[in-house]
């Protein structure tokens, strides 16, 4: 029953002749939700002397959009589920455009955090139910394509990020990179709602599960601060140790409230399931990589070389058009070569790539070497959304997608958490060794998670 109802969605899908044209506007709006997180960092300097922020409001103006984004990403994934993915991505866009408009207009350090929540809580209703979209419209070799498109546009979209935020910061100055989203946005939202097909429910529309909401997106919120915290007070210590005990008991009261609710916000078994298990431990590893190279590429440019940010930013256009490049070559030929050689190929090119400025720190060494690794992340990032997303119902797409978002999220978190703890000599000092450490730890990370994804990754014949 369930092949028939995914070869009826395909034949729609197929049918659809803007379809195209659709996963383009859907990709700029996910890229506007990655760049919010990278061109904000480059501006940070400028805010808060504009607004006299403290060190945990500069802190928060990051923090505030991660954790909300993070945090009620499978909730956004759900409600795409049960109300329509279109009305889902439709509203998201509003509330981030008009967060960001609210943002950009803040005068303190309260309303700055507030539109960054409500920036956080857009992001998380847009990002699932996009990709759900995604997955939704396209099948087969087409998906994998459309998939590497996807990917390209959001793996690039950190990078991007540093050239634009260097690009309005010394322009119009640091309220420009919230306004930029506000034409981008209502750009989008009108020709979305005029191309996207009307979409019911695939599913009949039961209650939402508000104590499993309330549960998975408190912990998840929980686990994300742990992560960020640990970064700067310590990872063995009480307070962090506490908070991902929280999170943990959370997921578990939120697994066992999904056994016993009337209707359940998810099927927990499909979490074992060996393609999405495997999906989320690559999207995971591949956003850590990824944010891996953005900051220890940005602050080696910025505090190692004093250069500035508009130039730190240019250097960085290789590094997107690497990661770009890599992600569409790779969802044009993962039909062929298969997940398991493609996702292998992506890591070890990503640890190649984190060892070459490991070996030697010069600006030009570093930016081959990290264009390098975001080729690789670029390939890593589509073989993780096709593994994952390959073989799910229609019904469940907006829930898998936010699975696949959250650890998105995740992989990101512990990516800075880590890094810059491993990097935290050369940021505060004046020695280039912590961003030599952080080079070979990401190294060996990528080299380690190549042989895990050697044995996890499902080959052609794999279905679970």
């Amino acid at each position: 029953m369930t092949e028939e109802i995914q070869g009826t969605s395909a034949r729609v899908a197929a049918a659809h002749p803007l379809r195209w044209r659709i996963l383009g506007f859907l990709g700029v709006a996910q890229l506007m939700l990655i760049l919010d997180v990278t061109v904000v960092a480059i501006a940070l300097p400028h805010i808060e002397t504009d607004l006299g922020l403290s060190r945990q409001a500069v802190t928060w103006t990051v923090s505030a959009y991660t954790l909300a984004f993070g945090g009620l990403m499978l909730l956004g994934g759900r409600t795409a589920d049960l109300i329509g993915a279109k009305r889902v991505v439709l509203a998201g866009l509003l509330v981030f455009t008009a967060a960001s408009l609210t943002t950009g207009l803040a005068g303190s350090a309260e309303v700055l955090l507030g539109g960054r929540v409500a920036q956080g809580v857009g992001a998380a209703m847009l990002s699932p139910s996009a990709l759900s979209l995604v997955v939704s419209m396209f099948d087969g070799d087409e998906r994998n394509k459309a998939l590497g498109v996807w990917s390209a546009l959001g793996g690039g979209g950190a990078a991007l990020g540093v050239l634009l935020g260097g690009l309005l910061t010394a322009g119009p100055g640091w309220p420009w990179v919230f306004f930029v989203n506000v034409p981008i946005g209502l750009a989008i939202f009108v020709a979305l709602a005029w191309m996207l097909p009307r979409q019911p429910a695939v599913t009949p529309r039961p209650r939402l599960d508000v104590l499993g909401a309330a549960l998975v997106t408190a912990s998840s919120s929980v686990l994300i601060y742990a992560v960020d915290r640990a970064g700067d007070h310590g990872w063995f210590t009480a307070a962090s140790g506490g908070f991902v005990l929280v999170a943990v008991v959370g997921y578990l009261a939120f697994a066992v409230r999904q056994r016993t609710a009337a209707s359940p916000m998810m099927d927990v078994v499909l979490l074992v399931r060996r393609p999405v298990a495997t999906g989320t431990f690559l999207i995971a590893m591949a956003t850590a990589l990824m944010v891996a190279v953005f900051f220890l590429g940005t602050f080696y440019f910025q505090h190692g070389r004093d250069y500035g940010a508009l130039l730190t930013g240019l250097l960085f256009l290789p590094v997107a058009g690497a990661t770009m490049l890599g992600a569409d070559l790779t969802g044009r030929v993962i039909a062929k070569a298969g997940a398991r050689r493609m996702g292998v190929a992506g890591l070890l090119t990503a640890a190649v790539g984190m060892a070459v400025p490991a070996l030697s720190m010069h600006p030009g060494t570093v930016v081959a070497g990290i264009a390098i690794a975001g080729a690789g992340t670029g390939a890593v990032f589509v073989v993780a959304s096709a593994t994952a997303l390959g073989q799910v119902a229609p019904h469940e797409a907006g829930i898998a997608s936010g699975i696949v978002s959250t650890f998105h999220e995740f992989g990101a978190s512990i990516g800075a958490a880590v890094i810059s703890s491993v990097a935290a000599a050369s940021i505060v000092g004046d020695t280039l060794s912590g961003f030599t450490d952080g080079f070979v730890l990401a190294s060996a990370a990528a080299a380690a998670a190549a042989l895990v994804a050697a044995v996890l990754t499902p080959g052609r014949t794999d279905a679970t």
